[in-house]
Protein backbone atom coordinates (compact mmCIF):
# COMPACT_ATOMS: atom_id res chain seq x y z
CA UNK A 1 0.00 0.00 0.00
CA UNK A 2 1.58 3.84 -1.07
CA UNK A 3 0.22 7.14 -0.46
CA UNK A 4 1.18 8.82 -3.44
CA UNK A 5 3.69 10.82 -1.83
CA UNK A 6 6.69 10.60 -4.00
CA UNK A 7 9.89 9.82 -2.46
CA UNK A 8 12.41 10.73 -5.11
CA UNK A 9 13.15 10.75 -8.43
CA UNK A 10 14.53 7.84 -9.93
CA UNK A 11 16.73 6.82 -13.17
CA UNK A 12 15.72 3.41 -15.42
CA UNK A 13 19.08 2.28 -15.48
CA UNK A 14 19.13 -0.75 -18.04
CA UNK A 15 16.14 -2.45 -19.60
CA UNK A 16 16.38 -6.31 -20.64
CA UNK A 17 13.74 -7.87 -23.23
CA UNK A 18 12.79 -10.90 -22.18
CA UNK A 19 10.20 -11.81 -24.50
CA UNK A 20 7.11 -12.04 -22.58
CA UNK A 21 7.85 -9.66 -19.81
CA UNK A 22 11.07 -6.94 -19.27
CA UNK A 23 13.71 -6.57 -16.32
CA UNK A 24 14.45 -3.54 -15.57
CA UNK A 25 17.42 -1.67 -13.77
CA UNK A 26 16.56 1.47 -11.49
CA UNK A 27 18.57 3.81 -9.81
CA UNK A 28 17.08 5.09 -6.15
CA UNK A 29 19.25 5.84 -3.39
CA UNK A 30 16.02 6.97 -1.13
CA UNK A 31 13.90 3.96 -1.81
CA UNK A 32 17.05 1.31 -1.76
CA UNK A 33 18.59 2.26 1.79
CA UNK A 34 16.21 -0.23 3.50
CA UNK A 35 15.30 -2.65 0.23
CA UNK A 36 15.53 -6.23 0.22
CA UNK A 37 14.62 -9.09 -1.91
CA UNK A 38 10.99 -9.33 -2.43
CA UNK A 39 10.19 -5.76 -1.68
CA UNK A 40 7.78 -3.85 -3.33
CA UNK A 41 8.75 -0.50 -4.49
CA UNK A 42 6.67 1.66 -6.43
CA UNK A 43 7.47 3.14 -10.18
CA UNK A 44 5.45 5.83 -11.69
CA UNK A 45 2.77 4.10 -9.45
CA UNK A 46 2.90 0.48 -10.52
CA UNK A 47 3.93 -1.71 -7.61
CA UNK A 48 7.05 -3.47 -8.32
CA UNK A 49 8.69 -6.59 -6.40
CA UNK A 50 12.40 -5.80 -5.81
CA UNK A 51 14.45 -8.85 -7.63
CA UNK A 52 18.25 -8.24 -7.39
CA UNK A 53 19.88 -4.78 -5.10
CA UNK A 54 23.36 -3.78 -6.00
CA UNK A 55 24.72 -0.49 -3.95
CA UNK A 56 21.98 2.28 -4.99
CA UNK A 57 20.17 0.07 -7.93
CA UNK A 58 17.61 -2.49 -8.08
CA UNK A 59 15.88 -4.32 -10.27
CA UNK A 60 12.30 -5.50 -11.05
CA UNK A 61 10.90 -8.05 -13.53
CA UNK A 62 7.58 -6.32 -15.46
CA UNK A 63 5.09 -8.62 -16.77
CA UNK A 64 3.52 -8.24 -20.40
CA UNK A 65 0.36 -7.35 -18.31
CA UNK A 66 1.69 -4.49 -16.54
CA UNK A 67 3.64 -3.20 -19.68
CA UNK A 68 0.46 -3.63 -21.36
CA UNK A 69 -1.74 -1.84 -18.95
CA UNK A 70 0.72 0.95 -17.82
CA UNK A 71 3.17 3.05 -19.37
CA UNK A 72 6.14 1.15 -18.36
CA UNK A 73 6.93 -0.47 -21.62
CA UNK A 74 7.69 3.82 -22.90
CA UNK A 75 10.15 4.18 -20.75
CA UNK A 76 13.88 3.77 -21.83
CA UNK A 77 17.52 4.01 -20.39
CA UNK A 78 17.92 7.47 -19.04
CA UNK A 79 13.95 7.89 -18.51
CA UNK A 80 13.30 9.78 -15.04
CA UNK A 81 11.04 7.65 -12.81
CA UNK A 82 8.53 8.45 -9.75
CA UNK A 83 10.02 6.17 -6.71
CA UNK A 84 8.01 5.69 -3.30
CA UNK A 85 8.25 2.97 -0.45
CA UNK A 86 5.07 1.11 0.78
CA UNK A 87 3.99 3.07 3.66
CA UNK A 88 5.13 1.77 7.39
CA UNK A 89 1.41 0.87 9.59
CA UNK A 90 1.30 3.50 12.08
CA UNK A 91 3.00 6.39 9.66
CA UNK A 92 1.12 10.17 7.90
CA UNK A 93 -1.01 9.32 5.43
CA UNK A 94 0.08 12.42 3.53
CA UNK A 95 -1.88 11.43 0.10
CA UNK A 96 -4.53 9.14 -0.12
CA UNK A 97 -5.31 5.10 -0.38
CA UNK A 98 -2.94 3.93 -3.68
CA UNK A 99 -2.96 0.24 -4.59
CA UNK A 100 0.05 0.23 -7.48
CA UNK A 101 -2.33 -1.02 -9.61
CA UNK A 102 -2.87 0.78 -12.31
CA UNK A 103 -6.20 1.44 -14.21
CA UNK A 104 -4.97 2.67 -17.66
CA UNK A 105 -2.88 5.44 -18.74
CA UNK A 106 -4.20 9.07 -20.15
CA UNK A 107 -2.00 11.42 -22.07
CA UNK A 108 -0.76 15.10 -20.58
CA UNK A 109 -3.13 17.06 -23.28
CA UNK A 110 -2.20 20.79 -21.87
CA UNK A 111 -0.23 22.44 -19.66
CA UNK A 112 -1.14 26.05 -18.13
CA UNK A 113 1.29 27.96 -16.23
CA UNK A 114 1.08 30.43 -13.44
CA UNK A 115 3.12 32.43 -10.99
CA UNK A 116 2.98 29.94 -8.37
CA UNK A 117 1.45 26.42 -9.91
CA UNK A 118 0.35 24.70 -13.37
CA UNK A 119 -2.87 23.17 -13.97
CA UNK A 120 -2.32 20.04 -16.52
CA UNK A 121 -5.07 18.71 -18.44
CA UNK A 122 -4.84 14.98 -18.67
CA UNK A 123 -7.15 12.70 -21.31
CA UNK A 124 -9.36 10.32 -19.04
CA UNK A 125 -10.51 6.49 -20.64
CA UNK A 126 -14.02 6.59 -20.72
CA UNK A 127 -14.48 3.65 -18.63
CA UNK A 128 -12.58 5.29 -15.60
CA UNK A 129 -14.68 8.75 -16.08
CA UNK A 130 -17.31 7.32 -13.62
CA UNK A 131 -14.97 6.84 -10.73
CA UNK A 132 -13.45 10.56 -11.05
CA UNK A 133 -14.82 13.59 -9.32
CA UNK A 134 -14.22 17.32 -8.79
CA UNK A 135 -12.30 17.71 -5.52
CA UNK A 136 -11.19 13.80 -5.06
CA UNK A 137 -8.04 11.88 -5.72
CA UNK A 138 -6.47 10.36 -8.56
CA UNK A 139 -3.13 9.02 -8.86
CA UNK A 140 -1.11 10.28 -11.64
CA UNK A 141 2.36 8.64 -12.18
CA UNK A 142 2.30 7.69 -8.71
CA UNK A 143 1.50 10.66 -7.40
CA UNK A 144 -1.23 11.52 -5.13
CA UNK A 145 -3.31 14.57 -6.94
CA UNK A 146 -6.75 16.56 -6.10
CA UNK A 147 -9.19 16.75 -9.27
CA UNK A 148 -9.75 20.57 -10.66
CA UNK A 149 -12.15 19.48 -12.75
CA UNK A 150 -13.29 16.32 -14.07
CA UNK A 151 -15.15 15.14 -17.60
CA UNK A 152 -15.96 12.23 -19.42
CA UNK A 153 -12.87 12.30 -21.47
CA UNK A 154 -10.49 14.21 -19.37
CA UNK A 155 -9.81 15.98 -15.73
CA UNK A 156 -7.24 18.83 -14.82
CA UNK A 157 -5.14 19.15 -11.57
CA UNK A 158 -2.85 21.74 -10.51
CA UNK A 159 0.39 21.28 -9.36
CA UNK A 160 2.72 23.23 -6.90
CA UNK A 161 6.26 23.79 -7.43
CA UNK A 162 7.38 21.20 -4.88
CA UNK A 163 4.84 18.65 -7.19
CA UNK A 164 6.97 19.99 -10.31
CA UNK A 165 10.52 20.19 -9.15
CA UNK A 166 10.32 16.85 -7.18
CA UNK A 167 8.19 14.59 -9.41
CA UNK A 168 8.61 13.74 -13.52
CA UNK A 169 4.89 16.10 -13.81
CA UNK A 170 7.67 18.67 -14.01
CA UNK A 171 8.99 17.08 -17.00
CA UNK A 172 6.09 15.49 -18.55
CA UNK A 173 5.12 17.04 -21.74
CA UNK A 174 1.90 17.59 -24.23
CA UNK A 175 1.42 13.84 -25.86
CA UNK A 176 3.60 12.26 -23.08
CA UNK A 177 2.25 9.14 -21.23
CA UNK A 178 1.00 8.66 -17.78
CA UNK A 179 -0.12 5.98 -15.46
CA UNK A 180 -3.72 6.27 -14.02
CA UNK A 181 -5.04 5.04 -10.83
CA UNK A 182 -8.69 5.58 -9.65
CA UNK A 183 -9.80 5.87 -5.93
CA UNK A 184 -10.22 2.37 -4.75
CA UNK A 185 -13.37 3.32 -2.96
CA UNK A 186 -15.18 4.36 -5.39
CA UNK A 187 -14.75 0.74 -6.99
CA UNK A 188 -15.50 -1.24 -4.00
CA UNK A 189 -18.57 1.12 -3.67
CA UNK A 190 -19.69 0.36 -7.05
CA UNK A 191 -19.06 -3.19 -6.88
CA UNK A 192 -21.10 -3.69 -3.44
CA UNK A 193 -24.20 -1.24 -4.94
CA UNK A 194 -24.14 -3.52 -8.01
CA UNK A 195 -24.38 -6.77 -5.78
CA UNK A 196 -26.76 -4.85 -3.48
CA UNK A 197 -29.29 -4.36 -6.52
CA UNK A 198 -28.77 -7.55 -8.05
CA UNK A 199 -30.32 -9.13 -5.01
CA UNK A 200 -33.96 -6.91 -5.10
Amino acid sequence: MFTGIVEELGEITAVQDLGDASRFRLRGAVVTQDAGHGDSIAVNGVCLTVVELAGDEFTADVMAETLKRSSLGALAVGSRVNLERPTAVGARLGGHIVQGHVDGTGTVLAREPSEHWEVVRISLPRELARYVVEKGSITVDGVSLTVVEAGDEHFTVSLIPTTLDLTTLGIKRPGDPVNLEVDVIAKYVERLLGARGERR
